[in-house]
Formats: structure tokens, C-alpha cells, sequence
């Protein structure tokens, strides 16, 4: 484990953030508190509205119908 100063992380945290890909990096400031640099794991990119799709036995005339009775009560 690595610990740093906050002024020291200012200055290098580049190297910082490299060196916390192998090793425990914790940055330390004056009053005592302490920070740990944990790299997250790369995840691929996806849309938040990529959801998996329902495998439901329902035809086409079927939505429509619900749609335009739901709009009915409104």
C-alpha cells in the first residue's frame, strides 16, 4: 500500500492513478482523513434502456387494443 499526501496526489495523479492499477494507492489529508483509489473494472458501454425483451404469447391487435382502451379511461 502506497500512501500519498493530498498535495503530492495534486501534483502526480497520473502516475496515481496507474499505480493503483497494481497497488493499494491511499491519499491522506491534513486533518486525517483518508482516501483508497480503487480502479473500476471496464465495462462495455450500454444504454440504460437496453432491456431484455418479454417472451409473451401476444399478437400485434392485441397491444393496440390495450393501448386504445387504456386511453379510453383517461
Amino acid at each position: 500500500m502506497k500512501v500519498y499526501t493530498y498535495s503530492e496526489a495534486r501534483e502526480k495523479l497520473s502516475s496515481i492513478l496507474e499505480e493503483s492499477r497494481t497497488e493499494e494507492v491511499v491519499i491522506k489529508r491534513r486533518r486525517g482523513d483518508m482516501y483508497t483509489i480503487v480502479p473500476q473494472s471496464a465495462r462495455p458501454r450500454r444504454s440504460p434502456f437496453d432491456i431484455p425483451g418479454l417472451s409473451k404469447s401476444i399478437t400485434r391487435q392485441e397491444i393496440l387494443q390495450a393501448i386504445s382502451e387504456s386511453r379510453e379511461r383517461a
